[in-house]
């Protein structure tokens, strides 16, 4: 059976021709045969029918302002409908393999790997009962598109969709190409460039679409199949909760002055909103399904008394309904859950007091379904709807508060201040002594409602808290139950949010705490204390108390963005993984079950890469079935945008978090050979050593300032929060995101690879062999990621068009540094190449065949940029050019930071 009308190319080569069309109807001919020689010259290049860009060069310094304009827009228009194109391809690789019966990493293959293992059901069930997977959405900018050019991308896809999966008439066709077209004409015309920073309003409601509009929906369908394919060769077990989803949008402060408790809250009742409104809708959906006739069938005892509560506890609305659906019991029922629904957010009494109890509602409808023999009634529509309840609650995503660890001590001090404590002239062992014995009394000690003289960090903190206490009470507990600390480097730093947390009346120990406290270890300093840190918070005794109350679990974040940017590539990768299981090893001397949050970006350079091969490379003991993790910009975009896509993720996280669950109940410790372990270590020193001498040399900083659009990228309304901490001009300060950016756009990606090959070379220098890395490349899943995800890095490397960027630099600089980033590329391409034992960089064809698409077309706007970089004086319309080439090489590179 066909399953699809059309392929890549054929949206490639269509799309790209309409753009033709439109570019020379809304702009001339002469800006479209420009736009040509420029296309034409760039592929010839790249083909090798020229033998360098001179020709190409020509036609962009020879632009105006104008033409340089257009030939930014066409670009980077181009690589928005291409980037649908292989949208629309991934989903037919996705439709074509499951319809085949031989989809990677999908939920059959789930299964097949118990079955092949020899899993006993009772095994099955502890793994499945073991899992949580907790997606987390943040703001971090790097989502260069507007919210509207995202709209009408959208429209345009589902237009390409319906063309392609449907058998349509030659008149249908035309209709839905002229829609097409219509919409590319509306996106020439169409700003690109955010006239605006975003709020971060903005930014919790873009989050809250992909929660509503896609994965409300998806994440039924993933239930429903899992059972399905698991009820085939384990009848007996249950699906319990796999999934929850969490957001920092609209609740993390760090470094983000425009989170303020307003937003926080408005983003708390506006998400509120929206499920509710969710059920609503589908409970009215179900009430046109169960029409069912009480006359003929018996509704049974426990639905008989769940009516009759109902109509006790809404005596009015129950007579409307009794009159409405005579003889409908399930109709009855479900109007007037629906009124329970609508009371939640209203002043009159009887609304749901918890998700748990609407979840209760549906259960008892459920069974009394199957008890009539309408099993498939209820697996087709109640069974979805429930586990849609189980997952997002009666709050959409559950959000988490973040702020830097600074701004608690500074707090803390001035609070404790007026009660006659000095807290920042004692030592860690006074403050920690200070602050346990305050938890563990009765009565507060401060009053956060008292702020009167405090500085504006400790008016923000102290109001944050106070609201805290009031969002639990109004939104419920798990609402807004996490607390992330930024740059955590003490035991006090935990304790100082612990302790602000029990003035509010969010935990009262030792019966309630409902507040994780998450320290996020990022620096080499606090990773490598982890054991002092985490370890003389398991020995406190208020903390002790802390974790009795929240089951046992210590969630800890590990940053992978600043860990890269302090060491680089693989000595961060190296002190993540040992750190982990260091961790893990903690936990495990004290009795507690860690819960790690992993910090990743959506670049490689910041943790990123494909999510379920990152699951099956952790060690062993950090699998305790619980894990967290961002998503993040772009990296949003590109897997929950499409329904076949999201589901398709989804998939894989379960797929590989239960495989690794299930080989760490089987291996709880990770035989690592001693001499992998040995050649790491030498690795990781010498590539930390070398990429802290570039950090460190005279003149990096301003090399990295000349060579890059850094401050283009600070410019550019990504999103709410600034490019820096203070607003200095260090690596130290720069944060992660716009370092990487920086980096990707000048197409010198040395954040995913600087000073691997040193590491390599210094291995095999010091007695090393090739054959012992070949064997951890083939044998040890960290190892391999950390390579294939290096070789991304280097295959999106281009140094013929970095050199154009380090042209920008001072004479010196350039000649300082440009040589330097080359040969340490060549050293670490060549050497990874023979590690891998391939000949191209990328395993997957697929991706190849993108980057060979995409490179002819990213050219030019490279070449663009550094002309425009290269003017001392630029009119606004050129900031204007210049800052669309940024979202068009963004676009190009499917990659920020």
């Amino acid at each position: 059976m066909e399953l699809h009308t059309r392929d890549v190319r054929r949206d490639v080569r269509e799309l790209g021709a309409l753009l033709g069309d439109v570019l020379e109807s809304q702009s001339s001919t002469q800006s479209f045969q420009t736009v040509e020689d420029i296309r034409t010259a760039a592929i010839d290049y790249r083909k090798g029918d020229l033998d360098s860009r001179t020709e190409l060069l020509q036609v962009i310094d020879g632009l105006s302002p104008d033409g340089e304009s257009v030939v930014a827009r066409a670009f980077t228009t181009y690589f928005e409908l291409i980037n649908l194109a292989e949208e629309r391809e991934r989903v037919r690789t996705i439709r074509e393999a499951s319809q085949a019966g031989d989809l990677e990493d999908g939920l059959v293959a789930t299964v097949k790997s118990f079955a092949g293992g020899d899993a006993d059901p009772e095994t099955v069930q502890r793994v499945l009962d073991d899992v949580l997977i907790e997606p987390t959405f943040t703001a971090h900018p790097t989502e260069a598109r507007r919210k509207t050019v995202k709209a009408k991308l959208r429209s345009i896809a589902s237009r390409i969709e319906e063309m392609d999966e449907r058998n349509l008439t030659d008149r249908e066709r035309q209709q839905l190409w002229r829609e097409v077209d219509a919409e590319v004409t509306s996106l020439w015309q169409t700003s690109q460039v955010r006239g605006r920073r975003p709020e971060p309003q903005d930014e919790a409601r873009n989050v809250q679409w992909y929660l509503e509009s896609i994965l409300f929906d998806v994440v039924g369908e993933v239930y429903s199949e899992f059972e399905d394919v698991l009820a085939e060769e384990y009848p007996e077990v249950d699906v319990p909760k796999l999934f929850e989803f969490r957001s920092w949008a609209g609740s993390d402060r760090d470094g983000n002055p425009f989170v303020t408790p307003e937003v926080t809250e408005d983003t708390l009742a506006r998400q509120r909103s929206v499920v509710l409104e969710k059920y609503s809708d589908a409970l009215k959906r179900l009430s046109g399904v169960l029409s069912q006739d009480g006359s003929r069938i018996d509704v049974g005892a426990e639905f008989e008394r769940s009516l009759i509560a109902d109509r006790e506890r809404l005596p009015v609305v129950a007579e409307e309904t009794e009159e409405r659906y005579p003889e409908e019991p399930y109709r009855q029922k479900l109007k007037l859950m629906r009124e329970r629904i609508r009371r939640i957010e209203d002043v009159r009494p009887d609304g749901y007091a918890a998700h748990h109890e609407l979840l209760e509602d549906l259960e008892i409808i459920d069974q009394s379904l199957r008890d009539n023999g309408a099993d498939v009634v209820a697996d087709e529509y109640v069974s979805p709807l429930m586990r849609q309840v189980d997952t997002f609650g009666f709050t959409l995503a559950s959000l988490d508060l973040r702020d830097h660890r600074e701004n608690h001590t500074e707090a803390v001090h001035e609070a404790l201040a007026r009660e006659g404590i000095d807290y920042y002239g004692r030592d860690e062992d006074g403050r920690v002594a200070v602050l346990t014995e305050a938890i563990l009394q009765d009565e507060p000690l401060v009053d956060l409602s008292n702020r009167e003289d405090l500085s504006d960090t400790a008016d923000r903190v102290l109001t944050r808290f106070e609201k805290l206490g009031e969002w639990q009470r109004e939104y419920g507990v798990g609402a807004i139950d996490t607390y992330c600390i930024s740059m955590t480097e003490e035991p006090s730093h935990v304790l100082e949010v612990l302790f602000l947390a029990d003035q509010a009346g969010v935990v009262s120990l030792p019966d309630h705490c409902g507040l994780d406290v998450v320290p996020l270890l990022e620096t080499e300093s606090a990773l490598n204390g982890a054991r002092r840190i985490m370890g003389s918070l398991f020995e406190n005794e208020a903390y002790e108390q802390v974790l009795a109350a929240r089951n046992g679990v210590q969630e800890i974040m590990l940053g992978y963005s600043d860990s890269n940017k302090e060491n680089g590539y693989l000595a961060a990768n190296w002190d993540l993984y040992k750190n982990q299981r260091r961790l893990a090893a903690i936990c495990d001397d004290f009795d507690v079950k860690m819960r790690l949050f992993h910090g990743r970006g959506g670049s490689i350079s910041r943790g990123g890469g494909p999510m379920n091969e990152a699951m099956l490379a952790l060690p062993n003991e950090t699998v305790t079935g619980q894990i967290k993790f961002t998503e993040q910009g772009e990296a949003i975009a590109e897997k929950y945008a499409n329904p076949h896509i999201a589901e398709r993720n989804l998939e894989q996280m379960l797929n590989a978090q239960v495989r690794a669950r299930h080989e760490a109940i089987q291996e709880p410790e990770e035989d690592v050979p001693e001499a992998w372990i040995d050649a790491m270590d030498t690795m990781a020193a010498a590539a930390r050593q070398e990429y802290r001498n570039l950090l460190e040399s005279e003149g990096f900083v301003s090399y990295f300032e000349q060579a890059t659009p850094i401050t283009v990228i600070e410019d550019l309304n990504l999103g709410s929060r600034p490019a820096s901490r203070s607003g200095e001009r260090t690596v130290e300060d720069l944060r992660a995101i716009p370092w990487v950016f920086s980096w990707t756009q000048s197409r010198c990606i040395i954040t995913g690879w600087y000073a691997l090959g040193t590491g390599l070379q210094t291995y095999l220098d010091e007695g090393g062999d090739r054959a012992t890395l070949r064997e951890m490349y083939d044998e040890w899943p960290f190892f391999r990621t950390t390579l294939d995800n290096a070789s991304l890095a280097l295959a999106r490397t281009e140094f013929g068009i970095a050199e154009h960027y380090a042209a920008l630099a001072d004479d010196d600089l350039r000649e300082a540094f440009y040589p330097r980033l080359f040969e340490e590329y060549e050293r670490a391409h060549d050497l990874v190449l023979d590690v891998i034992g391939r000949e191209s960089l990328l395993k997957r064809q697929w991706l190849d065949e993108s980057l060979r698409r995409r490179n002819p077309y990213v050219d030019p706007l490279n070449l663009l940029q550094t002309h425009l970089l290269s003017q001392t004086h630029r009119t606004e319309d050129e900031e204007r050019t210049l800052r669309l080439t940024v979202k068009g090489i963004a676009a190009g590179m499917k990659n920020t930071g």
